[in-house]
């Protein structure tokens, strides 16, 4: 039998066609694709709602939602992310997740925003999952060292610390930093201040590799270095009132009131309600025999939220003084 291929090529072509027009097996039509590439020049030029819109058109095109691409899911979540819309940008990753629930980069973006809002456990298993498909997946094991230390379970994180640095061994020092952490945590203030040692040799602009050092330091005993060390910090980051009130407490235990106090007014300067910079000023006040303007301030915290942990300080230590 003669078989007459022209015709038939002919018809199955326009056959192929006109699928592809359509979105053949559920498939974004193939003219299509265009748009993905004009959202991801979109998000890449920093306009998310334009990038959004485009993304949700293109993604919807394709009727079979088991076929809708992962990889557009994955930009719209991160249009959302940039745009600090986290809770919109977790629905796009779990509904993406129903059809693609092995897909890697899905999994750890949305473990990545489970750990940013606190729902460590949730993010552990996400993350658990990324590792199960890519057990050398350096996003997934790094995250997962992050989440056991918010956890507190600091040996966990450091054996999976140890799997990331033996894969990456050139890691960014923000890494030995957070593996530093998990020593200090556990007051293993040696191991901590190697670890942060060999971060700041590889970056020491970073304050809060400084205000490790400095603990690690304070730890050991060496309190003069500590105390130079949490200054380089402040040199690099002025402002900050955390590095302000760590420094504000250890003038305080050292007996140097005057230095103590004028790091209370910096922070106070800029954050006029700050319970413990309040609290290290009255203790200050304290010290020096102005015993009415402690307790008038120590008052002030308690009114102002008995609740927070240095407000129930400040009530329990009204009790101690003497009565006037």
């Amino acid at each position: 039998m003669c078989v007459h291929y022209k015709p038939f090529l002919t018809v199955l072509a326009a056959f192929l066609l006109a699928g592809c027009s359509t979105g053949f097996l559920g498939l974004a039509p193939a003219g299509d694709r265009r748009e993905y590439v004009q959202a991801r020049n979109s998000y890449d030029a920093g306009d998310y709602d334009q990038a959004i819109r485009e993304l949700t058109s293109y993604i919807n095109k394709t009727k079979n939602v088991k076929r809708r691409e992962a990889r557009a899911y994955r930009l719209l979540g991160a249009c959302y992310e940039q745009q600090n819309n986290l809770s919109k940008a977790l629905e796009v990753y779990l509904e993406a997740l129903e059809f693609h629930p092995r897909n890697t980069p899905l999994l750890a973006a949305a473990a990545h925003l489970y750990q940013e809002t606190g729902l460590t456990a949730r993010s552990i298993e996400l993350y658990d999952r990324v590792l199960q498909e890519e057990p050398n997946n350096l996003d997934a094991l790094s995250g997962q060292a992050a989440n056991y230390t918010a956890m507190g379970f600091y040996s966990k994180a450091r054996h999976t610390y140890d799997r990331f640095f033996e894969l990456n061994p050139a890691a960014d020092a923000r890494y030995r930093a957070r593996y530093a952490d998990t020593f200090l945590r556990q007051r293993n203030f040696k191991d901590a201040f190697i670890n942060i040692t060999a971060a700041l040799a590889e970056n020491g602009q970073n304050p809060d590799f400084w205000r490790l050092s400095a603990a690690a330091r304070r730890g050991l005993g060496q309190t003069q270095e500590a105390l130079k060390d949490l200054n380089t910090a402040l040199l690099l980051a002025p402002a900050r009132p955390d590095l302000l009130a760590q420094k504000a407490l250890w003038e305080y235990e050292e007996g140097r009131y005057e230095k103590s106090l004028a790091a209370t007014e910096q922070i106070l300067a800029q954050e006029p309600d700050n319970q413990l910079a309040l609290f290290i000023q009255a203790m200050n006040w304290y010290r020096q025999g102005k015993t009415a303007a402690a307790e008038k301030q120590l008052e002030k915290i308690r009114r102002s939220d008995s609740d927070t942990f240095v407000g129930q300080v400040a009530a329990k230590l009204l009790t101690f003084l003497p009565a006037r």
